[in-house]
């Protein structure tokens, strides 16, 4: 008897959070931060292409100003489908957008894909000194193929309940040369990735934005935390069941079936 054919899969990452995940024909964006400077951060890699911004579904995780980030948002098509944490649709008036606000436990039908809404492990407020707060999200998307993007999380997210997976993106580092406690180091996002499931992992969330001032070359300790997060997660998920793929800035990969 013949095979059903398999979708496609393919991912491509673009820096930081940002990644597109093409599931056939259907394209999705995380995260997206497509400008070269984010407050007081700067851009160390490839800049994202201006393809970036095309989107069947765009997923924000929360509300900090490096992932949740208006003037990327700014760019893209409107009319283009958005789910964001709740109380977050106020930032997008006047963008044209389709936005849907979202907490842990929704489920949602967006561009032909199912998206279900996870918790993640990390600050609620949009900044420092803000009064805006929201629950940070995580998303499982199930269509013909499924991937999960766990946000910007720490190593306390509860994955019990999160079916396995084609594809993880996870992040392994803090915003730049910095690892709070509110995030995942390369060695506990391979744990996190076992525990749920995935065949392919895409390390994301490292590397990327470096502080303006700081100068171009990092200590030894920063270069710990900056430049081999990448390489370190490789090792970590090595003898398991999940395949890292290590991406740099730009990189496209199709998933092999």
């Amino acid at each position: 008897m013949d095979r059903a054919p398999v979708t496609p899969m393919a991912v491509t990452w673009w820096g930081h959070s940002t990644a597109t995940v093409e599931i056939g024909d259907t394209r999705v964006l995380t995260d997206p931060v497509l400008l070269d400077r984010v407050v007081h951060l700067r851009r160390r890699s490839m800049s994202p292409s201006a393809s970036a911004a095309r989107a069947d579904l765009v997923l924000v995780s929360h509300l900090h100003l490096d992932h949740f980030h208006v003037p990327s948002l700014r760019r893209l098509p409107r009319g283009t489908p958005v789910v964001v944490p709740e109380a977050g649709g106020g930032l997008l008036g006047g963008l044209g957008l389709d936005v849907y606000e979202a907490v842990p436990g929704d489920r949602l039908r967006v561009a032909g894909l199912d998206v279900e809404v996870t918790d993640a492990d990390h600050p609620a407020s949009r900044h420092r000194w803000s009064r805006r707060a929201s629950q940070p999200l995580g998303f499982r998307i199930v269509g013909d193929r499924t991937f999960w993007f766990p946000g910007d999380t720490g190593p306390h997210a509860d994955v019990r309940r999160i079916a396995p997976v084609d594809l993880a993106l996870v992040p392994i580092g803090g915003w730049g040369p910095t690892l709070g406690e509110d995030h995942l180091d390369p060695e506990q996002a391979a744990e996190l990735v076992a525990r749920v499931g995935a065949r392919w992992a895409v390390p994301v969330h490292w590397g990327t934005f470096w502080p303006v001032g700081l100068g171009r070359v990092a200590p030894a300790v920063r270069h710990h935390l900056f430049d081999t997060p990448g390489e370190r997660f490789v090792d970590a998920t090595e003898g398991s069941p999940t395949r890292a793929v290590l991406l740099a800035p730009g990189d496209r990969v199709e998933l092999a079936v």
